[in-house]
């Protein structure tokens, strides 16, 4: 008998579908028509395979807005943000497609005597290990540009998302690209661990990425590793956000308001530690405050509405606890902190000041709508502070000195520093982290060449 998947709303805890998870036989028909897909993509010359990407942000576009209901009804996400992603896919797909020659083309290498050149080639099959919190972008933003090089996409997606999942599967169809290049497993989350394991073992697969946690990740990291296989890993994150005390503080205020809620908080790479010098703290932490009280929380399919609910149970509770163990150790509550009674899986936008290592919501992932503030004594104090966590995925500093900032965020180990500007990712410029954040790059150059053979030739003598 194989397990069942059921997908719940999560504004209103009810049942949306029920699923059967997949047999091993089924996953291995998948896995080999798949690993025949890709061998057959990966000899399509560069143009045919831009001209695929293209068409894929067409597509993107044309279902925006019924993809962005279907993630909205089974993450929680604002419609707006759910077709946001959408938008983000195509215009990443757009530049994959602008960039893909100048990406992978051969490079030629100028060594006296002989013909050399470095070319980027396909590997193969690849699978993709993704969650739920940005169902389309966390899987376009992989998917993309190993399309470009030449491989295949072996999607094993959050359970709780599986018609998101599944859908995408249908929407590389749409646009035109061959049948089982982009293939979903349907996996019952018992199944998941064995399944991965005995995936990354097989042969047909070439490499492997995940997005997820850290115990995901160092599981599929062990697990690529015994079998000599490439992995990219992005793990959780805690980014720091550093107002320094020369900064602008209502735009610091409002812009950090943006950083940590949108999503409902449920991001790795957004600002969860706001580390505020104390010349201005006072300041930044009431109109933070004033700014979080002024959330609009409620339908997801509202236009108005600014933060959904948590996406599972599960989440929420986690959530609850951290907090209360952060109060208890001495945080100070200045809004929320509370989940929401009722239907669905709601949570208060939630601050707690006087945030300190030790404490759950500065030393943990917050994974929701928790915002924690420490107050730093000066940019050294500010740099302990951010430095003070097992991640390192990216960091925001606000000052108004550019350069100021450029030499505090060198001393702060992250995979991405931004100045006067909320952390985000973009085609073009690589998105990774350090330290338990995971490693390998998405996006830009780097991103299309992770899961390419970056293969020499040396030619001499007369051709």
């Amino acid at each position: 008998m194989t397990s069942l998947i059921t997908t719940i709303n999560p504004a209103t805890g009810a049942v949306l579908k029920t699923y059967e998870g997949w047999t091993p036989a089924q996953i291995d028909q998948a896995v080999d028509a798949g690993h025949a897909a890709a061998r057959a993509w990966g000899l399509q010359p560069l143009p045919v395979r831009v001209a695929a990407v293209r068409r894929l942000a067409q597509v993107l576009r044309l279902q925006k807005d019924a993809f962005a209901r279907l993630i909205t009804e089974e993450m929680g996400k604002p419609l707006a943000e759910a077709a946001g992603e959408l938008e983000k896919s195509a215009v990443t797909a757009l530049y994959y497609a602008d960039h893909a020659e100048a990406l992978l083309s051969d490079e030629k290498v100028a060594i006296e005597g002989v013909d050399a050149w470095v070319s980027y080639e396909p590997i193969g099959l690849v699978l993709a290990v993704m969650p739920w919190n940005f169902p389309v972008w966390q899987v376009m933003r992989f998917a993309i540009p190993s399309l470009t090089a030449g491989n295949g996409v072996l999607l094993k997606h959050s359970p709780n998302v599986t018609g998101c999942a599944l859908a995408l599967q249908k929407l590389f169809i749409d646009a035109g690209l061959p049948e089982h290049l982009v293939t979903t497993l349907v996996v019952a989350e018992p199944e998941v661990p064995a399944t991965i394991d005995r995936l990354i073992a097989d042969e047909r697969i070439a490499a492997v990425t995940l997005t997820g946690s850290n115990r995901a990740g160092a599981a599929v990291g062990a697990a690529a590793g015994r079998e000599s296989k490439k992995s990219v890993l992005e793990l959780g994150g805690s980014d720091a956000f550093v107002v320094l005390d020369d900064a602008d503080v209502p735009a610091a205020a409002a812009a950090a308001v943006k950083a940590r809620y949108h999503n409902a908080g449920q991001s790795c790479v957004c600002a969860k530690r706001f580390i505020v010098s104390a010349a201005v703290a006072e300041r930044f932490t009431g109109l933070f405050v004033q700014g979080v009280r002024a959330l609009v929380v409620g339908d997801p399919t509202d236009p108005a509405t600014q933060v959904g609910p948590l996406a599972r149970g599960d989440l929420r509770e986690a959530l609850l606890r951290q907090i209360e163990r952060s109060v208890a150790a001495g945080g100070q509550l200045l809004a929320g902190g509370r989940a929401v009674e009722g239907p669905g899986y709601w949570f208060e936008p939630t601050v707690v000041a006087n945030a300190a290592p030790g404490m759950a919501v500065f030393d943990e992932e917050t994974f929701g709508p928790a915002a924690a503030i420490a107050v730093a004594r000066d940019d050294a104090d500010a740099i302990r502070l951010a430095n003070a966590t097992p991640f390192g995925l990216s960091v925001s500093i606000w000052t108004g000195d550019t350069g100021r900032g450029v030499q505090v965020a060198k001393r702060i180990t992250t995979g991405a520093a931004f100045i006067n500007a909320i952390t985000a990712s973009d085609a073009r410029v690589p998105f990774g982290g350090t330290k338990k954040s995971g490693y390998g790059r998405e996006l830009a150059a780097a991103g299309v060449r992770e899961f390419c053979n970056v293969r020499t030739y040396w030619a001499a003598g007369r051709g």
